[in-house]
């Protein structure tokens, strides 16, 4: 049993809280920056937290009668001069009491706040809140990150385009009131495996507002664009992964459109999702209290001068101490049926693949995403049997009701079979669809197939014709994703995958992908 003093302070809120174990009580103390015109400003911020973190410490302490074992605070990411505001209060209060302290990542408390008031044993966790969005998995003593944005945060977003129209931050609430009167205009829909962009939907908003589209009409198609594209690639999450445990975390997070979306999404796919408390999910101090006390209980406390906070801590540097390795997940051979994240795969001596309408989705974007797919899939998949790449043969296409019937191509998925030789396999896939001038889109361990002595790609829904090498290096990205969060030995794995590609395609498409991978997306 222990009691854990926690402080937050990475953007816009200060905040401490008291966790005690044996009671499971989280007592929470906030005060909140607010702008007086546009989004956060890095000095204003840290002058808050100057003025509020002392306060909000001081209430948490009387309550606690400091009787407190452990002091955890939030040490990344965020503002570099908040962050270093918070440490150093954390440093002087855990000195002060004379107990040890635990720095805390502040998106790895997003989802264990979740694991924690779910229940849960092993889910997915979409973390969507301002500087963030990503979806997280357990491997290996690690959160892997499974999908993420390609520029910026979804709340980031959302008030970008909110301070276009000169509204006060933060836009979200003020996008869900608007959007309650509004009715569906087209945007931008991007996904890529399972990482996404907002930065093409956000330009086509305010160009729709600036061109006189109702901005209730924008609003409500920006909650059912931009929340439809994190819903599917967190049902992608949970097909790669085999999870049916979904958690969500982050301020965005108490959006009730979408909230709404995720479990219906679940509901269909047979799996269980779970949004914390709105208190738990914007930033508080709660999340840093509850995974600091697991943490110390665990033994893992930093030394003072160990302390230094990092703007940029990604989740997936954490050491994952406090947990054990994650149950087996079970994947029974080769069903006869197969639920995807888009389609239902019947099995046979032909394969049918029915991209069937998604409850979740809007019901004119639904039906444009499931024509547009199957219509490129079949496609595609044909131009890339051209270009030499093992993939089954196309026999009927029914665009109408989003259906195709495919050759049976190939004893198992990719997944059951993670071994070098294969993935360099895909490394030379991808390099002649590549060459040929279009990408894959989506290329998981769960979209090759493989056989005796040949590596399918299958699944080119996702595909599109592309000259761009950002493209191509976004296909090795999504791989090198899917392989963190599915195979034991994903760095192996990975350096074989890479070197195969060098020497079957552009050596420049792999340096992109360092570029790619380095873009932390955080302020």
């Amino acid at each position: 049993m222990s009691r854990v003093l926690g402080i937050e302070g990475t953007a816009w809120c200060a905040s401490a809280a008291l966790y005690d174990t044996a009671t499971d009580d989280v007592r929470i103390e906030s005060e909140a920056y607010q702008p007086e015109s546009g989004g956060i400003h890095p000095r204003e911020a840290a002058e808050h937290m100057r003025e509020a973190i002392p306060a909000v410490v001081t209430r948490v302490r009387e309550a606690a009668d400091d009787e407190v074992d452990a002091v955890a605070f939030s040490r990344g990411p965020g503002l570099g001069p908040c962050l270093r505001i918070v440490a150093t209060a954390a440093r002087a209060l855990a000195g002060t009491l004379d107990v040890p302290l635990v720095g805390v990542n502040h998106m790895v408390a997003h989802l264990e706040i979740g694991r924690h008031t779910s229940g849960f044993e092993d889910p997915v966790c979409l973390n969507a809140s301002g500087a963030n969005a990503h979806l997280l998995g357990y491997r290996n003593g690690r959160y892997r990150v499974l999908g993420e944005t390609m520029d910026t945060g979804v709340g980031n977003a959302i008030d970008k385009f909110t301070r276009h129209l000169d509204w006060t931050h933060p836009g979200g609430p003020k996008v869900e009131e608007h959007a309650k009167r509004g009715e569906y205009v087209d945007l931008p829909y991007v996904v890529k495996g399972m990482d996404f962009s907002f930065s093409g939907i956000m330009s086509a908003a305010k160009q729709a507002v600036d061109d006189g589209t109702p901005v209730e009409d924008v609003c409500f198609s920006l909650q059912e664009n931009v929340f439809g594209m994190l819903t599917e690639v967190s049902e992608r999450a949970l097909s790669v992964t085999d999870s049916d445990q979904l958690v969500l975390g982050g301020g965005v997070g108490q959006n009730a459109r979408l909230r709404e979306m995720l479990a219906e999404m679940c509901e269909d796919r047979g799996a269980e999702f779970h949004a914390p408390d709105p208190r738990f999910l914007r930033d508080n101090a709660g999340m840093i209290a509850v995974l600091g006390a697991t943490m110390y209980d665990a033994g893992d406390t930093i030394a003072i001068e160990a302390s230094a906070v990092d703007p940029d801590f990604r989740p997936d540097e954490v050491p994952v101490t406090w947990r054990e390795t994650a149950p087996e997940r079970s994947r029974a051979g080769d069903p006869d049926e197969v639920r995807g994240a888009e389609a239902l795969v019947t099995l046979g001596e032909r394969v049918r693949k029915q991209r069937r309408p998604k409850r979740y989705r809007h019901p004119e974007l639904d039906e444009r995403l499931r024509t547009e797919r199957t219509r490129s899939e079949a496609r595609v998949t044909s131009e890339a049997r051209r270009a030499g790449v093992p993939t089954p043969v196309v026999y009927d296409v029914d665009d109408r009701e989003a259906e195709l019937t495919f050759e049976r191509v190939g004893r198992a998925d990719l997944r059951e079979s993670l071994v070098e030789e294969r993935v360099r396999e895909v490394a030379r896939h991808l390099a002649a669809c590549h060459a040929a001038g279009f990408v894959h889109g989506d290329p998981t361990p769960r979209n090759a197939r493989v056989g005796e002595d040949r590596t399918y790609l299958i699944d080119f829904g996702l595909a599109y014709y592309t000259e761009d090498v950002e493209d191509y290096a976004m296909d090795l990205h999504v791989f090198a994703e899917a392989l963190s969060g599915t195979a034991d030995d994903a760095d192996s794995l990975q350096t074989a995958f890479e070197e195969a590609y060098r020497e079957a395609g552009d050596p420049t498409v792999v340096d992109q992908l360092r570029e790619i991978e380095g873009r932390g997306r955080y302020q």
